[in-house]
């Protein structure tokens, strides 16, 4: 293996969503510099976040249909039983919600937590309410994306949060997906929730941090780990 490909394997990939918000970044930076030099350097680190903001990873994703992986990367904020938003046809009844919090410095492409077919889309408008805050599943902005899986529907909402003003889905009605395969993106610090049917078990605690792909939310029945993985 040459230097040449050591570099190019230790960069992570930038997520095409990105490309623009880049752009306009580095212009903006050339334009400050322009004006006076301390500003370039400031523009320059804003455009070095942004760059690395939109990055685009690799995932070792766990390949069983009794598991429950995260669509995220962040902090598990919240693990209760929740009434799904009314919008996304998933009855009345509560059902165990995994909440996972994005912050601006989190990886924000969206991951499937299973294996399914997307069986409806619904976007909601709404507020810019903290992500963090429990009403924010209510009141903000939010897509839901209904998948059925080997186990019956689940919820997957991406919320809008204080900064960010833009969700992007990938996934279109019908379409099957692999857990772990890319949906959607949110621009810029949000929160997935997840909701998921009886007989599902949290593997996770409130306050860890969670990997998109990677970090296993709960399993289905008594299903022990650890699986094979496929790199996503």
């Amino acid at each position: 293996m040459t230097v040449f490909d050591s570099i190019r394997k230790a960069m992570v990939p930038i997520h095409k969503e990105g490309y623009p918000f880049i752009a306009i970044f580095l212009v903006a930076t050339l334009i400050l510099g322009w004006i006076a030099d301390p500003l370039f350097w400031i523009g320059l680190f804003a455009t070095l976040w942004c760059a690395y903001f939109f990055r685009d990873p690799e995932r070792v994703v766990p390949q069983d249909d009794d598991i429950v992986i995260s669509p995220a990367d962040g902090r598990v904020s919240s693990i209760s039983e929740e009434i799904p938003p009314q919008e996304m046809g998933l009855g009345s009844e509560p059902m165990l919600r995994i909440c996972v919090f994005m912050n601006v410095f989190n990886c924000h492409v969206n991951r499937a937590p299973m294996a399914g077919t997307v069986r409806g889309i619904h976007y909601r408008p709404g507020k810019f309410f903290n992500a963090e805050l429990d009403k924010a599943s209510e009141d903000n902005e939010r897509n839901g994306v209904v998948l059925d899986t080997a186990h019956g529907a689940i919820g997957v909402v991406q919320i809008a949060g204080l900064v960010a003003r833009r969700i992007v889905c990938f996934a279109e009605n019908g379409d099957v997906v692999d857990a772990g395969e890319r949906f959607g993106l949110i621009r810029f610090g949000s929160r997935l929730d997840v909701y998921l049917p009886a007989g599902t078990t949290p593997r996770v605690a409130v306050g860890q941090t969670a990997t998109a792909g990677e970090t296993v939310l709960a399993v289905f029945g008594d299903f022990e780990l650890p699986v094979a993985g496929r790199r996503i």
